[in-house]
């Protein structure tokens, strides 16, 4: 069984970050103008009796959007919850300088949809300790709001959480994400149950922060991860390459990660 988390900071003074272009995989120096702000050395997780992730080293550049991608089962969700500390491993995870806040929007919001709750008064639990049932004050009120309108989702502050469709429960995850002010913001499958429409929506807002926040996305979507990537991990239990898209996203590199017909089958995308 995998002993308890490293020790995320590092002691010493402050690493002086890299300026200079890696290629796929290599696991050399930064494509960002910044060193990375999460680093993983060796890291392997067991669930049960199934090893869910195997030795796997990787880096998330200060600033970038760093998509994880892979077949299912390949270990995506595994490792974003281990980067968050939410499941023991066995290997380093460090975080440079420090560990930073992090924000997480997961698949899917699990609740009984007949509970009677609006999409102000699930924010407000997150920004209060007052019971519900003593009213939302208007200080938490604007602030749940104000969390809304920077996902283009004011509208939805006193509809019934569970009268939300997949984009609207996604925008709601997200604004709630964004108001613990993350430096890191984590973001599993958000386009899951998302029609086109919404995923377009998604794609922009996330677009919209990349001057703000680091933001690492799981996603199966490859011609939305090499559109919106900076940085792109290829995952299958081990990390297969890392890279900016365009060293990562080949036929060889995908066959790899996804299975040797498939990977072809992927990219290019068939178009008609």
């Amino acid at each position: 069984m995998p002993g308890p988390p490293a020790a995320a900071p590092l002691p010493g003074p402050d690493p002086v970050p890299s300026r200079h272009h890696g290629h796929a995989g290599d696991g050399g120096p930064d494509p960002a103008p910044a060193g990375p702000i999460v680093r993983l050395r060796g890291v392997s997780v067991t669930l049960g009796q199934f090893q869910a992730l195997r030795g796997v080293s990787a880096k998330v550049p200060l600033g970038s959007q760093t998509v994880i991608i892979g077949p299912n089962g390949a270990g995506k969700s595994t490792l974003v919850q281990t980067i968050l500390g939410l499941i023991p491993f066995q290997g380093e995870i460090s975080f440079l300088p420090r560990r930073p806040r992090f924000g997480y929007v997961p698949q899917r919001l699990d609740f009984d949809r007949h509970m009677p709750l609006t999409v102000t008064e699930f924010l407000a639990l997150g920004l209060t300790t007052r019971p519900l049932w003593l009213g939302v004050s208007r200080r938490v009120r604007r602030m749940a709001l104000g969390g809304l309108e920077e996902v283009m989702a004011a509208d939805l502050a006193g509809k019934p959480l569970g009268a939300l469709s997949g984009g609207e429960s996604q925008r709601v995850l997200l604004a709630a994400a964004l108001m613990s002010r993350p430096e890191v913001l984590v973001l599993d499958e958000p386009a899951t149950g998302v029609d086109i429409n919404g995923e377009q929506l998604m794609c922009e807002l996330l677009d919209g922060f990349k001057k703000d926040y680091t933001i690492i996305m799981v996603s199966h979507d490859l011609p939305t991860a090499k559109a919106h990537g900076d940085w792109v991990i290829c995952l299958n239990r081990r990390v297969v390459a890392q890279g900016p898209p365009d060293k990562v996203f080949t036929p060889k590199i995908l066959a790899a990660t996804f299975g040797l017909h498939q990977g072809h089958d992927l990219w290019p995308p068939r178009v008609g």
